[in-house]
């Protein structure tokens, strides 16, 4: 018996809202994506493929809704100057790029099953993702604090963000020891695990920091299916444990970019 397609897609609307969240850098814009997706499937169940995984028909389809907007095709320039973004605006990384490294990166499609996604070719996959990860490692430094209980984990996100060219500039293990690390140090973006060692919040931790500090944050969860519900405020960035260089690499560049953006628009505003 052919499964319906509501059955098919349920398991997979958690991740496709963390890939939505990282793709436009906000719960709301992301979420209201995902909605679209699925009011699509409700009205013709034609455009969700059959001939595809459920969950790369699914993307396929969200992808097809968010092309649908003439706005996401355009990119702007951006001056950049070592270590300072001197225009911030997400478009420096055109949209084709930005959604197949997220795609593999992040969701960890298969370069096939990407290509059926975007509707091209596997060179051209592979072309879109060595471009996008060239444009971010030219474009993107940062000072991150991280909130990490674990050492072992703690140890390996400092060296991955090391190696992507980030200062750490410290590792704290409490709600107090991550208050106290952020109003000394001054991050540029946050990494915090959603369970601390005493006992606390990731979440609660850095609610406190940002009542100071305007930066952005990626939490880190073995779980993201229940952050990310769409019921509530929920984080925008999300890196899952067990985590891969490459998706640390896409969610930190996506969290450091949209923080540019609202940089640029808030100056433009102040202007």
């Amino acid at each position: 018996m052919t499964s319906s397609v509501a059955d098919l897609i349920a398991p997979q609307i958690p991740y496709l809202r963390r890939f939505a969240r990282a793709l436009t850098g906000s719960q709301d814009r992301g979420d209201a994506y995902v909605v679209a997706t699925l009011e699509t499937l409700v009205a013709d169940q034609r455009t969700f493929r059959r001939d595809l995984p459920a969950r790369a028909a699914l993307y396929h389809t969200f992808v097809r809704v968010w092309g649908a907007l003439p706005i996401n095709h355009e990119a702007e320039s951006v001056e950049m100057t070592r270590g300072k973004v001197t225009d911030r605006r997400i478009e420096t990384l055109t949209p084709l790029p930005r959604q197949a490294f997220l795609l593999a990166a992040l969701e960890e499609f298969p370069t096939p099953e990407i290509a059926a996604i975007l509707e091209t070719t596997e060179e051209d996959v592979r072309r879109l993702v060595d471009t996008a990860g060239q444009e971010i490692a030219e474009q993107i430094t940062a000072k991150v604090m991280i909130i990490e209980d674990e050492p072992l984990i703690a140890l390996d996100i400092e060296g991955l963000v090391s190696e992507l060219g980030h200062d750490v500039v410290g590792i704290a293990t409490t709600r107090k020891e991550a208050n106290d690390l952020a109003q000394r140090t001054q991050p540029g973006i946050v990494l915090a695990d959603i369970q601390l060692a005493d006992g606390s919040s990731g979440i609660d931790a850095v609610n406190d920091i940002l009542k100071t500090l305007d930066i952005p944050v990626v939490f880190i969860t073995a779980y993201p299916e229940r952050l990310l519900t769409g019921e509530r405020a929920e984080p925008t960035f999300l890196i899952t444990k067990p985590f891969k260089p490459e998706m640390v690499k896409a969610v930190i560049s996506q969290a450091l970019f949209f923080d540019v953006r609202a940089g640029a628009s808030s100056r433009g505003a102040a202007a």
